[in-house]
């Protein structure tokens, strides 16, 4: 989304170092996980209007090593904060992954409400 973090330099020099990266698609009211295999498999979304992979879907969450997410703010602690429509809440528990945060500084904040559903950071980055 255009007030995250931009990835998309990260995601192009692992890419060209081997690394498999995945990248979510918005489908109804989840997510999926789709490889990215260059540039040219990236088009526009129809939720959000974002680039999304078109590569291969990817169900094999076992075999993520590492996931970075996105949130509208985080604590130091790794508590998350999304957009509320729940689809990384709906994601992020079939992966057994060290979980990344990656926010700006003023994305940081000393408390935020969570309920039991929601899912820790292991770290976060800003």
């Amino acid at each position: 989304m255009p007030d995250e973090v931009n990835t998309h330099d990260l995601v192009r020099s692992l890419h060209r170092l081997g690394k498999q990266i995945l990248l979510p698609s918005v489908v109804g009211d989840d997510l999926e996980l789709h490889e990215y295999l260059g540039d040219s498999t990236l088009a526009a979304g129809t939720s959000y209007g974002i680039q999304e992979s078109t590569g291969p879907l990817f169900t094999h969450y076992g075999d993520i090593h590492l996931a970075v997410i996105p949130g509208v703010a985080f604590t130091p602690q790794g508590d998350r904060l999304g957009r509320g429509r729940g689809y990384y809440d709906r994601l992020l528990p079939h992966l057994s992954c060290p979980l990344i945060g990656l926010a700006f500084p003023f994305q940081i904040l000393d408390a935020l409400p969570c309920e039991p559903h929601d899912i820790r950071m292991d770290a976060v980055i800003y």
